[in-house]
């Protein structure tokens, strides 16, 4: 039995399909779940149950010998009736909507997590029920039937809660099944971080972690080269050395050739120490002095304005050659 679900969670693009098998009734890098949690082995056809999900469809088969339900089928349910009491807003959340979803690492078991409004005072006992002001339709998702938060809302609510080797395996297990992808998850992650998420520091220091164990370009470089070259401005070269500052080298992010223009991206993070700033300030300054024309840019503003980025580095181009 094969079962095609939605992969690509992000507005405006063609949806792709990931395929799913069932061996034995058991879901194949679908729902994760311990090996000795499902009784699996030769049984009589009496023995196939069928799940059928609270929106009526069928996701998959699970095979059992006996009368008792196998832990996998358990749990589903318990899950299934937990929603039902929580009201048709509820979803499921975090480790259980990243079971649900199929991240690396995460098995699903109780105690389950959901999400409903904030103003919803329901509690179930052994569970946590998380509350929300901001849950737009782009962050909701079904998986088998349930109700469950994107896979991009469900990495970025996991990094309040789990170590970052576990969110680095998520972030790349998501990458890997096109469960999302890089430009969309730094997309939302603008956009819930102006609303104060907690644990989005914790994702993009995860990021960071792993662009550098990767090398090469970070997400944020090669997306302020892509605009450059799609509005048609000459390519800079990227990770320069110009001068020293203090016996270091100092390494700028762009540099134009032929012209004065240096483009500086201040990265993920927007909490810096007083002596990160301090360090930041004497470069900056060492590289004007120097006759460079320094321009920065936020993440923030590479993501939700990219027209102002460029236009302001056709300027700086113009006035720098």
């Amino acid at each position: 039995m094969v079962c095609h679900r939605r992969a690509l969670d992000h507005r405006n693009c063609s949806v792709a399909h990931h395929r799913r098998t069932w061996v034995n009734g058991v879901p194949q890098n679908s729902i994760a779940v311990a090996a000795d949690d499902v009784a699996v082995g030769r049984c009589p056809d009496s023995s196939l149950r069928q799940l059928t999900a609270a929106d009526g469809t069928r996701p998959f088969l699970i095979d059992h010998r006996g009368d008792t339900p196998p832990i996998l089928l358990r749990r589903y349910e318990q899950v299934s009736e937990q929603l039902a009491g929580l009201g048709p807003t509820a979803r499921c959340a975090q480790p259980t909507a990243a079971a649900l979803i199929g991240f690396d690492n995460f098995k699903l078991r109780p105690p389950y997590h959901f999400v409903v409004p904030r103003g919803i005072n329901r509690h179930r006992v052994g569970h946590f029920v998380h509350r929300t002001l901001y849950l737009p339709p782009i962050d909701c998702e079904t998986a088998h039937g349930l109700p469950v938060t994107s896979p991009t809302r469900t990495l970025i609510d996991l990094a309040v809660t789990c170590t970052p080797k576990l969110l680095t395996a998520a972030l790349d297990g998501a990458l890997r099944d096109r469960l999302t992808t890089e430009e969309f998850l730094h997309r939302r992650i603008v956009e819930l971080r102006s609303r104060g998420r907690y644990g989005i520091p914790k994702l993009l220091a995860v990021i960071e972690g792993v662009e550098a164990s990767r090398g090469g370009h970070s997400w944020l470089e090669r997306h302020y080269l892509e605009l450059i070259a799609t509005a048609g401005l000459p390519a800079p070269t990227t990770q320069a050395t110009l001068g020293k500052r203090d016996g270091r080298l100092i390494r700028v992010d762009c540099r134009f050739p032929g012209t004065r223009l240096v483009v500086e991206l201040l990265g993920y993070r927007y909490h810096r120490t007083e002596l990160q700033m301090r360090h930041d300030a004497e470069r900056i300054n060492r590289l004007q002095l120097d006759g460079f024309m320094v321009v920065q840019f936020t993440y923030s503003q590479v993501v939700q304005e990219p027209e102002h980025v460029v236009a302001q580095s056709l300027e700086a181009l113009t006035m720098s050659i």
